[in-house]
């Protein structure tokens, strides 16, 4: 097993079907590699692409989509004073901010807890239907959309962070007290299950050519052609 460097390819060609693997987990490409021998460089075993990663990313798509319901409906942020309680949902908060005059916040919290959520939801459905059947449908731009989920991932926790942030500094016992509704949790589980559904996505499985149908006529179709003077 020799570690090198996968030469230029024109079209679409891959470097597993040059005969290179690539190690996982410290990025090092072997070439005269089996799968499932170990890498030569950390002892990961190595793999030609990520293992159960079409069933994996809709196991946890469909999990997030699930949540997706209660993280809506659900009161994400409880707010308690002398004069009650009320029960804000992402939608109720939207609205409130909407209504009072705050446009941007407002927009800003729909795109953010709304929109990104559901954006990524269909995106990673998209992506693990067109790489399961090996479609070459706009593979650049598929390859594209990848790399968004992967940058939007990374602040799709603000909400949470922002109600865990008001839970611990309002909290003036027998004035007001904020504190963290299920709907929350369901929120932040999406965002998880979705973050994971990413990671466990192969990318690579976009590049992979559908596998090519034999074409060569059976005995019969040969001895049929044969027969009626026909060539194939």
């Amino acid at each position: 097993m020799s570690s090198a460097a996968p030469s230029p390819a024109a079209g679409v060609a891959t470097a597993a079907g040059r005969g290179l693997l690539s190690c996982h987990h410290c990025g090092t490409v072997w070439r005269d590699a089996q799968v499932h021998e170990p890498c030569g460089r950390c002892g990961t075993r190595l793999h030609r692409r990520k293992p159960d990663s079409i069933n994996r990313t809709w196991a946890l798509i469909i999990s997030a989509a699930i949540l997706y319901l209660p993280a809506n409906l659900l009161p994400v942020m409880i707010t308690r004073s002398i004069f009650g309680a009320q029960y804000d949902t992402i939608m109720s908060g939207i609205i409130y901010f909407w209504v009072s005059g705050a446009w941007g916040l407002a927009a800003i919290i729909f795109i953010a807890s709304f929109l990104v959520p559901l954006f990524k939801l269909a995106a990673l459905a998209i992506m693990a239907w067109s790489a399961g059947r090996r479609s070459p449908w706009r593979r650049q731009e598929r390859a594209t959309l990848y790399r968004i989920v992967e940058f939007i991932g990374r602040w799709s926790m603000l909400d949470v962070f922002v109600v865990c942030l008001l839970s611990g500094l309002v909290h003036i016992q027998g004035f007001a007290e904020i504190s963290a509704g299920l709907g929350i949790a369901a929120f932040a589980g999406v965002v998880v299950l979705t973050m994971l559904a990413s990671l466990s996505f192969d990318p690579r499985l976009t590049w992979d050519e559908a596998p090519v149908e034999d074409n060569t006529p059976s005995a019969a179709e040969a001895i049929d052609t044969t027969r009626t003077g026909k060539t194939a």
